[in-house]
């Protein structure tokens, strides 16, 4: 009878153990689910981009919102000069979010939104993302070969506690083929 009895304890335990890990069912609330993507010129960066476009695309209520920061250290001249610098530097980040944007939309169908911002990257990722309520997660592009970039490094060091979401890393030496059979 002891036999039993212990059955009886481990299945209550089982029960309390799964109820603990799983906790009740509830419905689904509708909520949009963005990723942010940081954008730059690198081949990282690419692969980064394409990973976040196909899961933004597959995910219920999903978005992908492509985010790009100028470092402020670039404008370091005369009043006049700086304030040129600064708006062709706006301007070309601004070209290169939105060619990538119009590509994104023909290779997925999504729509992202645009984000450019003066900062030192790292601070401006972390101060825009908890301003935004409905992110999903970071992806960043990591380098192919030696570093994987100051980004990475960042958000991958103790950092990472004090952001709202998830990071994924993309390993900047995936192919597109790699990332679009994944995705």
């Amino acid at each position: 009878m002891p036999v039993a009895g212990t059955l009886v304890a481990m299945a209550d335990t089982e029960k309390e153990h799964s109820q603990e890990i799983h906790g009740p069912i509830r419905p689904p609330r509708r909520r949009l689910r963005k990723l942010v993507v940081v954008v730059d010129d690198s081949p990282e960066s690419k692969i980064a981009i394409r990973f976040a476009a196909a899961r933004a695309s597959h995910i219920t209520g999903g978005g992908l919102i492509l985010f790009h920061c100028i470092r402020p250290g670039e404008f370091q001249h005369w009043l006049g000069v700086a304030d040129r610098m600064r708006d062709e530097a706006y301007q070309d980040a601004e070209d290169l979010l939105n060619k990538v944007a119009k590509s994104l939309n023909d290779y997925c169908g999504i729509t992202p939104r645009v984000i450019v911002v003066e900062g030192e990257p790292s601070a401006e990722i972390l101060k825009f993302i908890e301003s935004e309520r409905d992110i999903f997660g970071l992806v960043l592009g990591a380098g192919a070969e030696g570093e994987p970039g100051p980004l990475v490094d960042y958000f991958s060091g103790a950092e990472i506690c004090a952001l709202p979401c998830p990071v994924m890393l993309v390993p900047g030496s995936m192919t597109s083929e790699q990332v679009d059979a994944m995705a």
